[in-house]
């Protein structure tokens, strides 16, 4: 047997062998065959300018990779992360189940503007309709401009909350012709919400795009997503077609089928954003893992603290935090500042409200993303001394000094458990990264405010 001269493979699949034929060319061998040093079997494509013919190993047949490499990112599954799969395929259900949604909800829209009724006015259509867009287009910048620094902190919530909205968005539509008399105010309203939809669904799907794409190919990931999302709608409207007919002259089926559609539709969504895997921390993944680690002395990877991670109720936690707060808030007074600064060396400075459980944080200019890690993770303790539960027998002495002690010596207990993350946040941030975590980068909401003060030299910088 002729030895092996070189070989080859597509992606993650199996590498075929190439050895010299008699004539002095290359002959490689046909997906499909085994060789030895390497394995898998993969159907053969007759003709090739290699003259094995070959198609990507890997695939089943190949009009079925043809298919998948329009719809997929080049080099899936390796270039996608490892939830790339189930998050696509829920997203596709639900995908489809709005669509059924829209197509109702716009055909009651133009029920209500008179399309079909001989004594509906143009003008009044028109100017209804003008309405409800400028509407939305004001809606759009004032939220784009209030909560658009806040998505990435909290994408799956804000995916979540943009689906569930886009749902009552097409309730009002289907009940504005109900309501003739008020039938521009629910149409206005209905736009609005569907404008704050797409604020939240595009910059909610750019910061997952980003999660997804694994060799810097964010476009090719974001443009095979319009693709998938372009099929899915195309097949909503065909069975749209089939369907309108069949409910339009009732108002109960139509109705029925509507409540029918939105359940499956926040199923899907539901399911699709808890089938993520996020190995960056925000404030609420921070949490559980620093909670698990404080009473167990380990860290939840990655896949049991996105599962364990709250969806529903993830736009708030038990310590109010605010990292980046500007210092004039913070301080008032050379005595105050000289509490905060003194027994640290960390390029952060916080002062914690024990009345209220609020913690904030104004950070250096030499900050950087593991100090502000260093930052939370420090309210977040400070917050786990008003709560209960086991702690580490170091901490357990400060929870009781800080429920025993006065208001005013709360600063005695911030210095305190700074000697005390001296120790523990390196083991922390170990078992993060041992985890698999992401510490390069993390998605806390940090404000712009930064601040400088004296320090000894010896100042770390995280």
């Amino acid at each position: 047997m002729a030895d092996v001269l070189c070989s080859e493979q597509f992606g993650s699949g199996a590498a075929r062998g190439c050895r010299a034929a008699p004539d002095g060319s290359l002959q490689w061998e046909a997906w499909g065959r085994r060789w030895w040093g390497f394995s898998g079997a993969f159907t053969a494509k007759p003709g090739g300018r290699d003259g094995g013919g070959g198609v990507a190993p890997g695939t089943a047949s190949p009009p079925f990779s043809r298919l998948l490499a329009v719809f997929l990112p080049q080099g899936f599954p390796d270039s996608v992360s490892p939830d790339y799969l189930p998050y696509q395929l829920w997203d596709s259900v639900q995908a489809f189940a709005s669509s059924l949604s829209g197509s109702l909800a716009t055909h009651a829209v133009l029920l209500g503007i008179g399309v079909g009724d001989a004594k509906a006015s143009v003008s009044a259509a028109t100017a209804t309709w003008l309405v409800k867009d400028s509407t939305g287009m004001l809606g759009r910048i004032v939220f784009a401009w209030w909560m658009g620094s806040k998505m990435d902190c909290n994408a799956k919530q804000w995916r979540l909350f943009a689906d569930i909205l886009n749902d009552i968005a097409m309730f009002l539509e289907i009940m504005a012709p109900i309501l003739p008399f008020c039938f521009t105010i629910t149409v206005c309203i209905s736009n609005l919400a569907k404008c704050l939809v797409g604020v939240a669904g595009g910059a909610t799907r750019a910061a997952l795009t980003m999660h997804q794409a694994r060799r810097n190919n964010m476009a090719d990931v974001s443009a095979k997503d319009g693709s998938q999302e372009t099929l899915v709608n195309l097949a909503g409207l065909l069975v749209s077609l089939l369907m309108l007919p069949l409910v339009s002259d009732s108002p109960s089926l139509s109705l029925g089928c509507f409540f029918f559609l939105t359940a499956l539709h926040i199923y899907a969504n539901y399911r699709a954003v808890r089938a993520l895997v996020i190995e960056t921390l925000n404030e609420q993944r921070l949490w559980l893992v620093l909670r698990h680690f404080l009473q167990r002395g380990e860290v939840l990877g990655p896949t049991s603290a996105n599962q364990m991670e709250p969806l529903w109720t993830g736009f708030w936690s038990s310590v109010s935090l605010s990292l980046g707060a500007p210092l004039h808030h913070v301080t008032s007074s050379v005595s105050e500042l000289q509490q905060l600064v003194e027994g640290h060396q960390e390029p952060y400075l916080l002062r914690w409200d024990q009345s209220r459980n609020q913690v904030q944080v104004v950070l250096s200019q030499m900050a950087g993303p593991k100090a502000i890690l260093r930052a939370a993770t420090h309210g977040l303790v400070l917050g786990a001394l008003r709560g209960d539960g086991p702690l580490p027998e170091e901490l357990e002495e400060l929870r009781n000094q800080a429920r025993a002690g006065p208001e005013k010596e709360s600063w005695v207990v911030v210095r305190e458990t700074h000697q005390v993350l001296d120790k523990l946040f390196p083991k922390f941030l170990k078992g993060l990264q041992d985890a698999g975590w992401s510490t390069e980068k993390h998605q806390l909401e940090v404000d712009e405010w930064r601040a400088t003060w004296l320090l000894c030299p010896e100042k770390k910088v995280l």
